[in-house]
């Protein structure tokens, strides 16, 4: 590998731009041994090249925060670099749940019928895909299982990974789920959607694989006990529910950011087309406004949500305009952080293989105040 896949510098601390560099480093390692593997069950030279741009198009190219996140909670509870070996083990976990995102997104714009993602055409959309994007998504699940099986069939913990990635699958597919039967597409019925099943939707489709479970990851890799007494408190420690404690809200005001940005964000800045509001979603920005708006408001809700006409859309989005969506959003944005930053303050701070606050300001850090 090159010369940033070699070197071993404090990686939590590095510049964003190594980090990445150095996690698609790993990248070439795995993809190869992904398509060595397929090779070698004697398939002719059409699958062959199917299977590598299925994996191309659909896992490299987005932000990688997920991935890159297990590099750096590994780095972060261990307190310092990590080997060679370590470095490789941690970004095949990351990787493999970059694959799992790509597996979701690929069924999820499917179902949606979204146009862009990560600014190109969504995989289904691609000539030649179309409905083959199913089976090709089940591939994209099917090499996390391979990695796994390569890089960590000897370690103790190796159960535990396989048990946290299926039960992160069942968790999203019921949050997809949730999503899909509280507002079909063919039945526009806002007295049927709720903040309160929006936060369902939001923990369970977002939440657990986007946060939880890169921290569950780092923390299994690095032996962090599930209970342990905290030297600073003398309070037990649950660590793993602790941590879904912290993350599972920070994956909620992820999922509030992301819904707004689907109305307020542009295509050059979020890399895709907003759907939400032609797509009948229960988003975060239809339930806050409904929650404000006057009757006469209601009514433009009820007559052009889900609609997918461009001017039924844009009536919507004047809507969202007028009750103040842009400040309510500010507002919400405020107060989740300083809750979210409390919870992390009741975190014991304790020296050796614990829970470090870091986790999750890291986490916190990076999505505070986004725009894309």
């Amino acid at each position: 590998m090159g010369q940033i896949f070699n070197r071993n510098p404090e990686f939590y601390s590095a510049d964003a731009s190594v980090k990445r560099e150095r996690f698609e480093e790993a990248f070439v390692i795995i993809r190869q041994e992904l398509v060595d593997a397929f090779g070698s069950l004697g398939l002719p030279t059409d699958a062959q090249v199917w299977y590598t741009r299925n994996i191309d198009y659909n896992v490299p190219g987005g932000k990688l925060n997920r991935g890159i996140s297990v590099v750096d909670s590994a780095e972060i509870l261990k307190g310092s670099s990590l080997s060679k070996h370590e470095f490789l083990q941690a970004a095949v976990l990351g990787w493999a749940v970059e694959f799992l995102q790509a597996f979701f997104l690929v069924m999820d714009d499917l179902m949606d019928k979204s146009i862009l993602r990560r600014g190109q055409p969504c995989y289904y959309r691609v000539p030649g895909v179309g409905t083959i994007s199913v089976n090709d998504a089940v591939l994209l699940e099917s090499a996390i299982y391979q990695l796994l099986k390569l890089h960590f069939r000897k370690e103790p913990y190796y159960v535990d990974l396989l048990e946290l990635f299926h039960e992160t699958t069942y968790q999203t597919g019921t949050g997809q789920l949730l999503d899909l039967i509280t507002a079909p597409e063919d039945s526009v019925d806002l007295s049927k959607i709720s903040l309160e099943k929006f936060r369902l939707i939001a923990q369970y489709k977002t939440a657990y694989y986007s946060f939880y479970l890169p921290v569950a990851l780092a923390m299994l890799m690095c032996d962090i006990p599930p209970v342990y007494r905290s030297r600073s408190t003398g309070t037990t420690v649950h660590s793993y529910k602790l941590a879904r404690s912290i993350l599972l809200p920070i994956g909620e005001y992820f999922q509030v950011q992301d819904d707004f940005l689907d109305f307020a964000g542009t295509p050059e800045q979020i890399g895709k087309v907003g759907t939400d509001i032609v797509d009948n979603k229960c988003s975060w920005s239809v339930n806050t406004a409904l929650a404000a708006a006057s009757p006469e408001q209601r009514a433009i809700l009820d007559d052009n949500y889900g609609r997918r006409e461009a001017r039924m859309e844009d009536k919507v989005k004047a809507v969202f305009e007028e009750v103040g969506l842009r400040e309510n959003y500010r507002t919400y944005e405020d107060q989740v952080y300083a809750k979210i930053l409390a919870l992390i303050q009741d975190v014991p701070e304790d020296s050796g293989l614990t829970l470090k606050r870091q986790v999750f300001t890291h986490f916190l850090d990076k999505i505070y105040k986004r725009q894309k």
